[in-house]
């Protein structure tokens, strides 16, 4: 597991997202990429990576993509493939590139599953609090955000959460999400359209991860399996 980057700027804040309850993480941070002026500048690369892509106005998108926006000097990570079994590897790899580009803070995009109808939001962080977000007080972090809470050190990681529904694409969930992150951050992001434009993007990515699921189901039946196409 390593990750690749054409430009390297500085001080930044990191904002990443994985697959997690809902596909939240992957919509917000899929929004904030169409939603801000980005330039990709890097990918991560590893074999153990599920072969997943999608393509996206004419150009293929890496499993997992690094974006950067030079106004508010933000990298944006998103992944479209599940890193199951590559948790701690992935969260070192992040740490190292936070470091190297000496950035000020990790802000990880969560989707925590529930019941209920109402959508909440609420936050854990090892340095700041958030202005209107309730701190979580009980819970259970799991995957690549818990591996970056117990590696971090001292190093700032804020997690925010939007409850959401297992089942499905939640894009309500994620435009929460984002609403409490521009809030954060001040970003000055418009996300009600988040809810009728992220429509088709997660009818696809629905698709993309039940297909990557049932790769990675085989995979596990079956070590010796060679997956192609």
């Amino acid at each position: 597991m390593k990750y690749k980057l054409t430009k390297k700027p500085k001080n930044v804040t990191i904002i990443l997202g994985f697959p997690s309850a809902g596909l939240v993480s992957t919509i917000a941070t899929k929004f904030l990429i169409e939603h801000l002026d980005v330039e990709k500048i890097g990918s991560f690369e590893s074999v153990k990576i599920l072969p997943i892509t999608a393509i996206h106005k004419g150009e293929i998108i890496d499993p997992i993509s690094i974006y950067h926006n030079k106004k508010y000097n933000m990298i944006v990570i998103q992944s479209l493939a599940e890193v199951v079994g590559l948790e701690w590897a992935v969260a070192d790899q992040i740490l190292k590139m936070a470091k190297e580009l000496k950035a000020k803070e990790i802000i990880v995009l969560e989707g925590s599953a529930t019941p209920k109808e109402e959508i909440n939001t609420f936050y854990y962080s090892n340095k700041t609090k958030i202005k209107g977000l309730e701190l979580i007080q009980e819970g259970a972090i799991m995957g690549v955000t818990a591996a970056l809470f117990l590696k971090a050190g001292k190093f700032p990681v804020t997690c925010i959460f939007a409850e959401t529904h297992v089942n499905f694409p939640d894009s309500e969930a994620a435009a929460k999400i984002v609403e409490a992150l521009d809030s954060y951050k001040n970003l000055k992001v418009d996300f009600k359209p988040l809810i009728a434009s992220a429509k088709k993007f997660e009818a696809n990515l629905k698709q993309y991860m039940e297909k990557s699921k049932d790769i990675l189901t085989k995979k596990q039946q079956n070590s010796d399996l060679n997956y192609i196409g």
